[in-house]
């Protein structure tokens, strides 16, 4: 995240004494990605964050592969997904691929008993139903309907819903999530022409600070195994920090839309970008201006990614028989485009209140057996008249 944050007490210099009021001595933990080349924040704890009492037991969370090596167009309907009490349990990987696992969630109850790392990978959680508080060790969020949240991995969190019908579309990325460089100067600093700027962003505020001893439980996920480790201390116990890694969030409802006189690609409605796959926002938005354009989208062909669109709320005018929930797959190989008649229809139409997010991995996805629970079976067959 290329903008400075800070919140809570730390010392003026780095890797210097820094004492509490009694003398204690805090307890300095570099967070940093990349080695320690990449965007990174010094942590102080109130005890050492080193601290582990056991291992209880590790078993494996990997997803399970339905179709390896996938040509068919896919249709997913996401809210076959069924609620379940604990928030991991409810997370289902339904594409996947080396460089990330795209999933759905539907968790009903907030983590009381237990804390929750990623280690392996960056998490963009989509609230698309659902309120409440994102908690993590570096501060809160609150987070609501169209949120996006950026959990960096490593980092220790739980989430708290003031809800029990909640919704979530997740990735998770084995390379860091950034806003697109075409967006940005050389510094980092959002430009003029970018759909967002800096003011978007949900920065963590309110830092919890427990000071407290006995047995914490926190689920650690690592090369597709969870290992559930009790640590001496409450992972909470940061008193302060400062840097440019940690947790964010920014709505979907406050992308600005980019237009113009014939049809715009893809690559305008871009809001993340990693090395391996990019995140897109489709959002209400007045339709093109020439005389004579077709806002449908054009036919294209799928030559170097696949495309996966998961749908919020709205009228889709490109397909037929869209619902909220609903994701599509569109495999590289086989060109798409707009359903039998979406073309003829949007001619003359002004504007669209479609909303959706939509992920193109620059390699081909693998289908789950989760996935294939939901398929509709017949979606590859849409497009013959």
């Amino acid at each position: 995240m290329p903008i400075y944050h800070k919140l809570g007490n730390f010392p003026q210099k780095r890797h210097t004494v820094f004492q509490s009021k009694r003398g204690n001595h805090y307890y300095e933990q570099l967070f940093g990605t990349e080695g320690f080349s990449g965007f990174s924040s010094l942590l102080y704890h109130v005890h050492r964050p080193t601290q582990v009492k056991e291992i209880i037991k590790s078993y494996s969370v990997e997803p399970k592969i339905a179709i390896e090596k996938n040509i068919k167009a896919l249709l997913l309907k996401g809210f076959q997904i069924k609620p379940q009490d604990d928030f991991l349990d409810s997370r289902k990987a339904v594409l996947v691929n080396g460089d990330c696992h795209i999933g759905l969630a539907a968790p009903k109850q907030s983590m009381r008993t237990y804390f929750y790392k990623n280690a392996d990978a960056d998490e963009m959680l989509f609230i698309h139903k659902g309120k409440g508080i994102l908690r993590t060790f570096m501060g809160n969020i609150p987070f609501e309907y169209g949120d996006y949240l950026i959990i960096p991995r490593g980092m220790i969190y739980q989430m708290e819903f003031e809800t029990s019908d909640n919704r979530i579309f997740y990735v998770e990325s084995f390379a860091p999530f950034y806003t697109p460089k075409r967006y940005k100067n050389a510094s980092g600093q959002l430009l003029e022409h970018s759909p967002f700027c800096e003011r978007d962003f949900k920065l963590p505020t309110e830092l919890e600070t427990h000071d407290q001893k006995g047995d914490f439980l926190i689920k650690i996920k690592k090369e597709g195994m969870m290992h559930e480790v009790v640590y001496a201390t409450h992972p909470f116990d940061v008193i302060g920090w400062d840097g440019y890694n940690f947790p964010w969030g920014f709505s979907i409802h406050n992308f600005e839309p980019l237009t113009g006189r014939v049809h715009q690609p893809p690559p305008v409605h871009q809001t993340f970008e990693t090395s391996t796959f990019v995140v897109c926002s489709f959002c209400p938005r007045l339709y093109d201006y020439h005389p004579q354009a077709i806002p449908a989208p054009y036919n294209h062909s799928n030559i170097d990614s696949d495309e996966v669109l998961y749908y919020v709320d709205g009228d889709f005018m490109s397909r037929n028989n869209i619902e909220q929930g609903h994701i599509t797959l569109h495999p590289k190989g086989i060109p798409h485009g707009p359903a039998p008649g979406a073309m003829e229809r949007s001619i003359g139409q002004k504007e669209t209140m479609e909303l959706a997010v939509m992920v193109d991995t620059f390699r081909p996805l693998m289908v789950t057996e989760d996935a294939m629970a939901i398929d509709d079976g017949k979606y590859y067959k849409s497009w013959v008249e």
